[in-house]
């Protein structure tokens, strides 16, 4: 596992031992960022259940300002801790042992807003389109934010959920990518405004 392109391309970033994380292979990874960017300029990203750290950190990488990592295993927070080392993200990178519910709380209380967010939590867990919900309820996304929902293949997430729209998705063996951009009331409001003006 390394980091593939921008400021920390090619360094190497330890997985968490054991088999309750599987980390984003390299090739799924380059997909993700060729779909949503694949580059940025600037803005906060959120890695909601950050494993190894490995995508929040290539955001970063590839131009993000600034990344929040929340995973509820202290195992896996000690594993970002060293790979935010190795990427040499310093005050770039904040990390939280929580779980994805309680850390959005928190998160809506400090009124950070994110621009990006990485959801790839354990396969077994297919309750992501109830948790992008509660992004859009806590008001922590920026208009037109962007949403990965890394998932097994075997389950289908609607391509409209609210105000998100799925506008990719793709299949790599038993993996599946789909990324939603987020349709704030706000951003609705003032293209309506402009369409009368």
């Amino acid at each position: 596992m390394r980091v593939i392109a921008g400021e920390a391309k090619g360094r190497t970033l330890k997985a968490v031992p054991g088999k309750n994380t599987r980390p984003t292979t390299d090739k799924v990874k380059e997909a993700i960022f060729s779909m949503i960017g694949p580059y940025f300029d600037g803005g906060m990203a959120l890695d909601l259940f950050a494993g190894t750290g490995g995508l929040g950190i290539e955001a970063w990488s590839r131009g993000v300002a600034h990344t929040v990592f929340v995973d509820r295993e202290k195992i896996s927070v000690d594993i970002i801790r060293q790979n935010v080392e190795t990427a040499k993200m310093g005050s770039a990178a904040e990390i939280y042992r929580n779980d994805a519910e309680r850390a959005l709380k928190a998160l809506a209380k400090r009124g950070q807003r994110f621009r990006l967010v990485f959801l790839d939590p354990p396969y077994k867990m297919v309750t992501m389109d109830s948790l992008m919900s509660d992004l859009a309820a806590n008001d922590i996304l920026e208009p037109e934010a962007i949403i990965v929902v890394e998932h097994d293949a075997s389950h289908q997430y609607p391509e409209q959920l609210e105000q998100f729209e799925q506008f990719k998705h793709a299949k790599y063996g038993d993996t599946a990518v789909s990324i939603y951009q987020y349709n704030s009331l706000d951003s609705q409001d003032g293209s309506e405004a402009d369409v009368h003006e």
